[in-house]
């Protein structure tokens, strides 16, 4: 290969001056792209969570002889201005965790805030993801959808998130370890109610794959008869919208705000609000209720 050629691979693959975040494989190792091993044998620099465990990656692709670093959820704060100094030198730095796309609920988020912020090079090379994967076979709706990694383990943080998810009008994807799992599915009932649809997804691509649908209460009594192992996924159908308001509800809140000294036209704004109802809907009937007032006396 021709030194121009050679500099055309490697800016095909972003790897020149960058901070390339390379997916890789959850499970099953034939997941792995071609692409995302070329970005691997590119780099002059490759960061992981673990070097035992990307050690054994790396070699089953044949990716040899480069330099590794330890990025994990403790170390990636204080490597964040050594990895830019890196990129700004020139130095074509990967980042891979120890499965799927780094940055989703795995280290990458703060070092890529760090390279955008210099002004420097970030790009990736796609791939495996449990999040969207758990997703799109869940049969829960895909069109809208909301991430929200691993609960808050206790404290008010859990029980705000806890309530958000209750109310949620899209797809709620959360991620889990199985030593919590039991808890967190107890907490999401009470949060959600029994009836609330979920689909647990375990092991994804690897031997032994599960994926579960039912209800909430029935997802509680699955984990308490068996042992949870393996990372899971758990994707939560949407919160059914409100019922509309009746009319005899919206008028009893009329009539409430009355009894305040609101006069009716205040009244009839502050009902609309409160229920989300067209403020000439219940104003005409704040004007009914006038009437028939009237036509009582």
């Amino acid at each position: 290969m021709t030194s121009e050629s050679s500099k055309d691979s490697r800016s095909a693959t972003g790897m020149t001056g960058a901070l390339v975040l390379v997916a890789t494989p959850i499970g099953n190792l034939g997941d792995m792209s071609q692409r995302a091993v070329d970005a691997l044998k590119e780099a002059e620099i490759i960061c992981c969570e673990d070097t035992r465990h990307s050690g054994k990656l790396l070699s089953h692709f044949g990716v040899a002889g480069k330099k590794l670093m330890v990025i994990n959820e403790h170390t990636e704060y204080d490597a964040r201005e050594e990895i830019v100094g890196l990129v700004a030198s020139g130095k074509s730095v990967a980042l891979i965790t120890d499965a799927g796309t780094p940055g989703i609920s795995d280290p990458g988020e703060r070092l890529v805030v760090a390279v955008v912020n210099a002004g420097l090079q970030v790009s990736a090379i796609p791939g495996p993801s449990a999040l969207i994967m758990a997703l799109v076979i869940s049969g829960l709706p895909t069109s809208r959808f909301v991430f929200e990694g691993f609960l808050p383990r206790s404290g008010a943080d859990r029980t705000e998130r806890l309530a958000m998810t209750a109310t949620e009008s899209r797809t709620i994807v959360l991620y889990e370890a199985p030593h919590r799992l039991i808890k967190t599915l107890s907490d999401l009932t009470t949060a959600c109610g029994a009836m609330r649809r979920v689909v647990l997804a375990r092991e994804l691509t690897k031997l032994h794959e599960q994926i579960w649908r039912g209800t909430l209460q029935d997802a509680n009594m699955l984990v308490a008869a068996t042992e949870p192992r393996g990372e899971y996924v758990i994707i939560i159908e949407p919160a059914k919208p409100p019922a509309p308001p009746t009319d005899a509800e919206l008028v009893a809140a009329i009539k409430a705000e009355i009894a305040k000294g609101v006069s009716r036209k205040d009244s009839a704004a502050r009902v609309s609000a409160r229920f989300g109802v067209a403020k000439r809907t219940v104003y005409e009937l704040a004007l009914q209720l006038r009437d028939d007032t009237e036509s009582s006396t």
